[in-house]
């Protein structure tokens, strides 16, 4: 799938959020923080561009969480007091969901605005949610139901963003890796192949215009070992163009994730851990991408941090400066590999 539109240089979506829009959030004044969340994303649009992105995206700035476009924007859920380790609060589906409008297209047009760089749009996947939002006796009769109905309200989103001017629609499932793994975790409300039927729904757009990558991003860290069938049969069902993957740790696992791709499909691998801010050792991470083009042609790839920075408005993993340092790292990577042609 060789071709001139892999945007290379990529991140999850998800920045870490500037104090002064942090400090708007907590004022709770509507009126100023919809000023702050504009100014921050222009802000975070020169950022990206600074860093030479091939990507960029609105940091994830005007949400709370990278589930936050749905959840925000659709009815049919109650959100509880309950959090999880990651900072995130639970939500329960209490009905099949309705759309109230457009989730993230008026931020994405504002981002078509702000730069000709190609705009990013990244949105939960239906799987996710449904797996992590339904409860038996809540409403939807099941988390299959549950799902294939926000698969319907994503796909459209998807349309509406490509229609928008958006090139690159990432899909985050995090719960994906942790089934491929030859001791598969508990897939809790929803099968594995459930899964994947849902997911592949929200993906199935019968045409994509010249340079639309649909990305799908399962996880932020590989099994211990993965289930080769498994892997083939998750990049067979979902018929993403580009499979967001980390690439961090030097497992063989990662290295099996990416092996297990089809020819047809883009890799994105996310060779730099954006949870600590040490920085990698370029020889470390070329010796790593060698390896890949051994049996991957390294045209069809890109590289990114291994996932988002900030998933959770009000837990960033890192610093802004070394946010900063880990997408310089990222750029570095790209220009070894690739050169200045991106």
């Amino acid at each position: 799938m060789a071709d001139t539109f892999n945007y290379r240089i990529d991140h999850h979506g998800s920045l870490v959020r500037p104090a002064e829009l942090a400090a708007a959030r907590a004022a709770a004044a509507p009126e100023t923080l919809k000023e702050a969340e504009l100014q921050a994303v222009k802000d975070a649009v020169a950022f990206q561009r600074k860093l030479r992105s091939t990507v960029v995206t609105d940091g994830d700035f005007p949400r709370e969480d990278f589930r936050s476009a749905v959840l925000d924007g659709v009815s049919g859920f109650r959100r509880t007091d309950e959090t999880d380790a990651d900072g995130l609060t639970h939500w329960v589906a209490e009905s099949l969901p309705k759309a109230n409008g457009p989730l993230l297209a008026d931020w994405a047009a504002r981002l078509t605005d702000l730069t000709v760089i190609a705009p990013k749009a990244s949105l939960p996947s239906p799987a996710y949610l449904a797996a992590t939002t339904f409860r038996p006796g809540h409403g939807p009769s099941s988390a299959r139901e549950l799902g294939e109905a926000l698969a319907e309200i994503v796909l459209a989103e998807i349309e509406l963003l490509v229609s928008k001017g958006v090139r690159l629609i990432q899909l985050n499932n995090p719960l994906l890796l942790g089934q491929l793994g030859t001791d598969p975790a508990d897939p809790g409300a929803l099968s594995f192949e459930d899964a994947l039927a849902v997911d592949a729904l929200a993906v199935r757009l019968d045409e994509r215009p010249e340079g639309v990558r649909i990305a799908v991003a399962p996880g932020a860290v590989a099994p211990a070992a993965v289930d080769w069938a498994r892997a083939e049969q998750l990049y067979g069902v979902i018929g993403a163009d580009r499979w967001v993957l980390p690439f961090d740790q030097g497992t063989p696992a990662e290295l099996a994730l990416v092996k297990a791709l089809p020819e047809d499909r883009d890799f994105c691998l996310g060779v730099v851990d954006a949870t600590v801010p040490e920085l990698e050792d370029i020889d470390t991470v070329m010796a790593r991408l060698d390896a890949v083009g051994e049996f991957k042609d390294l045209e069809d790839g890109a590289v990114a941090p291994s996932r988002g920075f900030a998933d959770v408005a009000s837990r960033p993993l890192l610093s802004t400066e070394q946010q900063r340092r880990k997408i310089e790292l990222v750029e570095t990577v790209a220009r070894y590999v690739w050169g200045n042609e991106f």
